[in-house]
C-alpha cells in the first residue's frame, strides 16, 4: 500500500491504469437486440453486394448491339418475350431482335447487356405479341447495375468496436447475421461509502444527505456500454465494508467505491486495500475536483477509490473507468473527443492542478464557446445537469479570462478519440 499522497498528473495516471485494461469478451445476440451494443468482430462481406447484375430501372432488357444504326428516322424494334419484376429469375436466354420487360431491382436475363427505360420506348402489339421500338443507340453495360460493383466479396465492412448503428444493422442484415458478435458488456460494481449517506426514499435528517453518487455513477457506467451492479451504501465499519468489498470483487469486472479514499479519520479505502493485498496505482491525482482519486489492483481487477463529492466522483469515473470500459467493448477510441472552444465567462480561480470545469458549449459567431455549467465546487451536484462537456484548464495559472483558448471534453458524443 502506497504510505505517501504524492499526485501525479492526469495522463500519467490513466497510463497506469491503463496497464491494467482486460481484455474484452463476446456473446451473441439476436439483431433485433444489438442496438447501440459495439461489434464483437470486424463484418466481413462473405458474397458480393449485388450478388447478381441487376436493372436499376423499370425498363427493357435487350443485347446493345441490336440497337447498332438506331436513330430518330430508323427506330429498331424487339419481341418482347419476358416479362419479369424484382425477385423473379429470368428464364428467356434472349436471341438477337428479343427484349425482356423488366421492373426496378430485377435480375438482368441472359444474352442481354443494357437496359433502356420505358420512357424511350415505344410499345406496340402485332399478332397479339408485344413488341417495342428504340430511336438510339445503346452501350453495353448501360443501365446495368453490376454483380459485386458496390462490394466485392471478402471486403472488410466494419471494424470490431465499433458502434451498431442502424446503418450497421442494415449490412448485419444485408449479410444474414440473424444472431451478432457484439462485445459483452463488462459488469461494474457500485458501492457507496459513507455513514452520513440516506437511501433516496429517505426523509432528511440532520447531518445526512442523500445518496446520489451512486445513481449518478450507475447512469455514467450506462451510458459508456457497461452493466452496474449495486451492493448498496456502507456505514463508516471497517470489517462489513471489507467483506463486502472482497465478496464483490468475485463477481464483477471492475469495482467502483464512492467515498473514503481522503485521510480522515474515517475514511476507511487505505486500509482496505492494504487487507486486500491490493497494490495501490496512484492515490493523488494533480487535478481539480477529485485529486484524492486512488486506484488499486486486486489480482487482476481493477478497484476505483472515486470521491465522495458528486462533481470529484463524477470526473473521476469519467477520466479513469470510463477508457477501461471502452477497451472491454473493443472501443478503439477509449477517450472522449476533444474539441477547441472559446472561454465565455470570466473563471478567476486559481489553477495549481489541471482543473476540470463543469460545463456546456454553444456555437456563437461560428466558434464554440464555452461556459461554467454552474458552482465549481467539488461538493456541488445541482451544476451536474447541465454539463455537456469538462473545460480542461491547465494548472500553474492565476486564472483564465473570457476569450481565452480552452479544450473540451465532450461527455455525450459518440466519436471519441485513440489518444487523451
Amino acid at each position: 500500500m502506497v504510505e505517501m499522497r504524492k499526485p501525479i498528473q492526469v495522463n500519467e495516471a490513466i497510463d497506469c491504469v491503463l496497464q491494467f485494461q482486460y481484455e474484452g469478451e463476446t456473446e451473441y445476440v439476436s439483431i433485433n437486440n444489438c442496438d447501440n451494443r459495439r461489434l464483437g468482430k470486424a463484418i466481413i462481406a462473405d458474397e458480393p453486394v449485388p450478388s447478381f447484375d441487376k436493372s436499376p430501372y423499370d425498363g427493357f432488357a435487350f443485347n446493345s448491339g441490336d440497337t447498332n444504326g438506331a436513330g430518330r428516322n430508323n427506330p429498331v424494334q424487339f419481341e418482347v418475350v419476358e416479362h419479369i419484376g424484382a425477385g423473379q429469375v429470368p428464364v428467356v436466354k434472349l436471341k438477337n431482335g428479343q427484349a425482356t420487360r423488366i421492373m426496378t431491382g430485377a435480375k438482368i436475363p441472359e444474352g442481354a447487356d443494357c437496359v433502356a427505360m420505358f420512357e424511350i420506348c415505344q410499345t406496340f402489339e402485332e399478332n397479339q405479341k408485344p413488341y417495342i421500338t428504340i430511336k438510339r443507340r445503346m452501350q453495353a453495360g448501360q443501365n446495368i447495375i453490376k454483380k459485386g460493383s458496390e462490394v466485392t466479396r471478402g471486403t472488410k465492412l466494419v471494424d470490431r468496436g465499433e458502434l451498431i448503428n442502424p446503418g450497421v444493422k442494415a449490412l448485419l442484415a444485408t449479410f444474414g447475421h440473424s444472431e451478432v458478435c457484439v462485445a459483452r458488456r463488462p459488469v461494474v460494481g457500485v458501492i457507496a461509502t459513507g455513514t452520513e449517506l440516506l437511501d433516496v426514499d429517505e426523509e432528511l435528517q440532520p447531518g445526512k444527505i442523500r445518496n446520489s453518487n451512486a445513481f449518478m455513477i450507475e447512469s455514467q457506467i450506462i451510458r459508456a456500454g457497461g452493466v452496474c451492479k449495486y451492493y448498496g451504501k456502507l456505514a463508516d465499519d471497517f470489517e462489513p465494508s471489507y467483506d463486502l468489498i472482497r465478496s464483490a470483487l468475485k463477481e464483477v469486472d471492475m469495482l467502483i467505491t464512492t467515498g473514503g479514499v481522503s485521510v480522515g479519520d474515517f475514511d476507511l479505502m487505505p486500509d482496505i486495500y492494504h487487507k486486500l493485498g491490493a497494490n495501490v496505482l496512484f492515490n493523488k491525482v494533480a487535478m481539480r475536483p477529485g485529486s484524492v482519486t486512488t486506484v488499486a489492483n486486486c489480482d487482476g481487477k481493477l478497484l476505483f477509490g472515486l470521491s465522495g463529492n458528486p462533481s470529484a466522483c463524477y470526473v473521476g469515473f469519467e477520466l479513469f473507468t470510463r477508457p477501461v470500459i471502452q477497451h472491454c467493448l473493443f472501443n478503439k477510441k477509449l477517450f472522449q473527443k476533444r474539441i477547441k472552444a472559446v472561454l465565455g465567462k470570466d473563471f478567476p480561480k486559481p489553477n495549481p492542478f489541471t482543473r476540470f470545469v463543469r460545463c456546456y458549449y454553444a456555437y456563437e459567431d461560428g466558434r464554440v464557446h464555452a461556459y461554467p455549467a454552474g458552482l465549481d465546487k467539488s461538493n456541488v451536484v445541482t451544476s451536474l445537469a447541465n454539463s455537456t462537456g469538462l473545460m480542461i484548464l491547465p494548472g500553474g495559472t492565476r486564472g483564465y479570462k473570457a476569450g481565452d483558448d480552452v479544450e473540451v471534453l465532450l461527455l455525450d458524443n459518440q466519436d471519441g478519440q485513440q489518444e487523451y
